[in-house]
């Protein structure tokens, strides 16, 4: 079985009107929340065979913050091209992840949130209206597939197995 985890990156600052986009870093409370993430992930054995991630600052610093509580060395791929992403460009990265079994996206919305909703269709009724509503910064979702490899995984073919907000973590 294929698992997908979606993480959206945590919190960015807004402080310094001169930085791009691009160059944002993480407020003091997306830190917080990208920490407290990844100790939930660590505690329910969430750890990802592979990661993919955005180069964007803010992406970067919250994949560093939860490899710090996953306490783990984990492949990674930064690539540009899950910068803003769209879901198209995100599951075209997902095509290339081989034989990876759990692989863990770290992108951006409304991407993130456009593709964990077509991609989900089955799973726990609250679970499923609240990433309906929407995907919140350093916000987890959990989908699993019956699919025989990355490339043929199709929309509604997922199930959300968990979807895990900042505001929710114990």
């Amino acid at each position: 079985m294929l698992s997908l985890l979606l993480l959206r990156h945590a919190k960015s600052s807004w402080d310094d009107s001169a930085l791009a986009d691009f160059d944002r870093p993480l407020a003091p409370r997306g830190e917080e929340a990208a920490l407290r993430m990844g100790a939930y992930m660590a505690a329910h054995d969430l750890l990802p065979d592979l990661i993919l991630c955005s180069t964007a600052q803010r992406a970067r610093q919250t994949l560093k913050l939860v490899l710090r509580r996953l306490a783990a060395e984990v492949p990674t791929q930064f690539t540009d091209a899950l910068y803003l992403a769209t879901p198209a460009a995100m599951l075209a990265c997902l095509g290339k992840a081989g034989a990876a079994q759990r692989v863990m996206i770290v992108g951006h919305n409304p991407g993130m949130h456009r593709l964990a909703a077509t991609l989900a269709e089955r799973g726990d009724g609250k679970s499923l209206k609240a990433l309906a509503a929407k995907f919140p910064t350093a916000a987890l979702s959990v989908l699993t597939f019956e699919a025989p490899g990355w490339s043929k995984i199709a929309r509604g073919g997922g199930r959300l197995a968990l979807f895990m907000t900042p505001k929710r973590l114990p």
